[in-house]
């Protein structure tokens, strides 16, 4: 399957009709936050397939648009807190916001991110007995501890997502929150078998999701 994931940057060609012709083969939407509601929504009634977000630290909490208030974008679902199975049979599991820093919206102490990531345990446990892994993809805003982070408080990364991954070893975990400005900034990187990806802007990846549905 054929997944596309964005994050904290509108894309002029992610917000057209063409967005049909040259996306047609995508089958998964995934946001790793700091996009508007009615970006995400463009995307999903273009390409008619589900996207799964969480949101980010600078994520709008409401929108007024000629539909009316709205608090998510519609037709998306959020994954913050939560390991969902997709139609596809795909495990996802996501957290949103990044370091507190200020008193904004979607922001958590790193006492509070590792609450949050615990919370997910039982259900992982759950999906080791049912389908034989614990998740495929982990999609957060803010990157682990010492992978694709930088030094000031907004941007360090979360030290339970590092924890995370080396626990439960997801084939992907895709944040957002780090922007890129220079062709020679490192936004992948290898952590046991878990492959993190900076998808600021947006990214085209893949997934075999094959093997594991013979498997069920």
């Amino acid at each position: 399957m054929k997944i596309l994931a964005v994050s904290d940057i509108e894309l002029g060609f992610l917000y057209q009709s063409s967005i049909v012709d040259r996306f047609y083969d995508v089958d998964l939407i995934l946001s790793c936050g700091d996009l508007p509601h009615y970006y995400l929504e463009y995307m999903i009634s273009m390409l008619n397939i589900p996207l799964y977000y969480v949101n980010g630290n600078h994520a709008n909490k409401l929108e007024i648009t000629t539909g009316g208030e709205r608090n998510y974008p519609w037709g998306a679902v959020n994954l913050h807190g939560r390991c969902v199975t997709d139609d596809t049979g795909l495990l996802l599991a996501g957290i949103e916001g990044c370091q507190r820093y200020n008193l904004g919206s979607f922001q958590y102490t790193q006492s509070e991110m590792w609450m949050v990531s615990f919370k997910l345990i039982p259900r992982l446990l759950f999906n080791k007995l049912r389908y034989g892994r614990y998740l495929d993809i982990f999609i957060t805003h803010a990157p682990p501890w010492k992978i694709h982070d930088q030094e000031d408080l907004p941007h360090q990364g979360i030290k339970a997502f590092r924890w995370f991954i080396s626990v439960f070893q997801p084939t992907y975990h895709l944040h957002g929150h780090i922007h890129v400005y220079r062709n020679d900034t490192i936004t992948k990187t290898k952590m046991n078998k878990t492959e993190v990806i900076n998808c600021y802007g947006y990214r085209e990846l893949f997934f075999d999701i094959r093997p594991f549905i013979k498997n069920n």
